[in-house]
């Protein structure tokens, strides 16, 4: 409840900055008709007083100075507006760190250390070349405009921080919400493991039957169904009957759920490609893996799982 809160005031903030334009615009269209009515309609007055040069002058700031003040309005609700909406995202990205009810999994940065990059083995041929390559590469997005996130921050960004202190996975989470589409992953991940708590699905308690990255990277290619049940969820069948009525029977969690499934499995066919295995299989053991996977076997995308009602039938 408190996300579809959230969300409702980042779009009443949103449309707000809108709704300022228009409202500066009526009302200097509303100024302009009535100056015209005055002119035409108004008492004519003194000839001399009319064509003196302070009285052109006392016309004329009459006639600028509400059409300023009107504008002024509206670029300071204008920027107001936009406080409030960047208020509102940081509090949703603070929601990702100081949450009660988000299970508290197992840290991600136990992972060992990946092989060097790609780019970085073809031109190193000692520590030297390697420290130089790595700089090299680091640098690249940054003056190409784009995001400066590695594997192990994404990785940390989609398993949420563990707590205030978790400053290397807050670092990695805001970095990750500066991108739109991981922003969008991860409000939809956010969602997807709260609503799953609510009704006693928590992600600490979900585990994988073997460390299977070939499997994922076949998923990844497009495989799906009965041929992947190595991917699978070694849990009780309660959390899977759980998650599949809530795919069935709750709209909103429907919606939410096929969100993120669409985002994630789009992120595991970018990610794939440029992932060792032990950083593919890291990435699947985060929060937000964990819940794709929950769902995915629920749905059908991998294993051979049947809601209760199918197998009545």
């Amino acid at each position: 409840m408190n996300d579809i809160r959230e969300n409702l005031r980042r779009i009443a903030a949103e449309q707000s900055r809108d709704r300022l334009v228009l409202i500066g615009g009526a009302a200097t269209v509303v100024w302009l008709v009535l100056v015209v009515l005055l002119k035409l309609f108004g008492a004519s007055g003194d000839a001399d007083v009319e064509t003196s040069a302070v009285s052109k002058l006392l016309s004329f700031a009459g006639l600028v100075t509400p059409l300023a003040l009107i504008w002024l309005a509206v670029g300071l609700g204008r920027a107001i507006a936009g406080l409030q909406a960047e208020a509102i995202e940081l509090r949703a990205s603070l929601a990702l760190i100081g949450r009660d009810d988000v299970p508290q999994a197992p840290a991600i940065r136990h992972v060992p250390a990946a092989p060097a990059p790609r780019a970085q083995a073809q031109g190193a041929q000692a520590a030297s070349g390697q420290a130089g390559a790595q700089a090299g590469q680091q640098a690249a997005p940054e003056d190409e405009g784009a995001l400066a996130l590695d594997e192990y921050e994404l990785i940390a960004a989609i398993n949420f921080p563990d707590g205030p202190d978790d400053q290397e996975a807050i670092s990695a989470l805001r970095k990750a919400l500066a991108d739109p589409e991981l922003a969008r992953l991860i409000r939809a991940a956010q969602d997807v493991v709260t609503l799953l708590s609510k009704r006693g699905v928590y992600m600490e308690e979900l585990y994988t039957r073997e460390p299977d990255a070939a499997g994922w990277r076949r998923f990844a290619e497009g495989t799906r169904g009965a041929s992947l049940q190595g991917l699978t969820l070694d849990v009780d069948a309660q959390f899977l009957d759980t998650a599949s009525d809530m795919m069935r029977f709750d709209e909103v969690f429907r919606d939410v759920a096929q969100h993120f499934l669409r985002r994630y499995d789009k992120l595991i066919g970018r990610a794939a490609p440029e992932l060792d295995d032990r950083l593919l299989l890291a990435m699947t053991y985060t929060r937000s893996g964990r819940a794709f996977t929950l769902l995915a076997q629920a749905t059908g995308m991998i294993g051979n799982y049947q809601p209760q009602g199918e197998q009545n039938a």
